[in-house]
C-alpha cells in the first residue's frame, strides 16, 4: 500500500495537482514553460483544447486570415510543442507576460511578443477562464500579431 502511494504522488504532482497555477497570469506563464519542455500532458491541463479548436476564424500562430484547422487536440498540442509552427513562431520572439484582468471566472492576460531582430513588439490578450475551479486558456486572441505578409 505504501509503494502504491509513493507511485501516485509523482503522478499527482506531475499532472499539476500540487503546483497548479492559482491565477490567470501564472497559467499563461506555466503554459510557456510547458511549451519549452514539450510537455503535452501539462499543456492539456492548462488549455481548454475544445474551446481553442473552435477558433477557426483566424490562425493564432500566423495571424493570417485563413486559419489552420485542427481536427484533434493532439494536432494542437503538436503545434505548441517540438517543431510545431506556433512554438517556433512564438519562441523566435521574447515573450513578456504582462498584467491580467480578472472578471469573476473569466480573465484576460496581456502578452507581448518582442521581435528583437525587427525591433517590433506585438501585444495580444489571451483569454482564460475557470473550468472545474482551474484556470484554463481558451483563446490566443492575437489581433495584434502581424499577418504573414507583414512578417518578412
Amino acid at each position: 500500500m505504501v509503494a502504491l502511494a509513493a507511485l501516485a504522488l509523482p503522478l499527482f504532482v506531475g499532472c499539476g495537482g500540487a503546483s497548479s497555477p492559482d491565477t490567470p497570469k501564472e497559467t499563461v506563464i506555466a503554459m510557456f514553460g510547458a511549451m519549452e519542455r514539450d510537455d503535452k500532458a501539462a499543456l492539456a491541463h492548462l488549455l481548454d483544447l475544445a474551446e481553442l479548436m473552435r477558433n477557426t476564424g483566424r490562425d493564432y500562430s500566423l495571424g493570417s486570415d485563413s486559419a489552420r484547422v485542427f481536427t484533434s487536440p493532439e494536432q494542437m498540442l503538436e503545434d505548441l510543442t517540438g517543431e510545431g509552427l506556433t512554438k517556433q513562431r512564438w519562441f523566435s520572439m521574447q515573450r513578456i507576460v504582462n498584467e491580467s484582468e480578472v472578471m469573476g471566472d473569466n480573465a484576460t492576460v496581456e502578452v507581448t511578443f518582442q521581435d528583437k531582430v525587427k525591433g517590433v513588439a506585438y501585444l495580444t490578450k489571451f483569454g482564460v477562464h475557470k473550468v472545474n475551479d482551474k484556470w484554463k486558456i481558451y483563446s490566443f486572441k492575437t489581433e495584434g500579431m502581424p499577418s504573414e505578409d507583414e512578417v518578412e
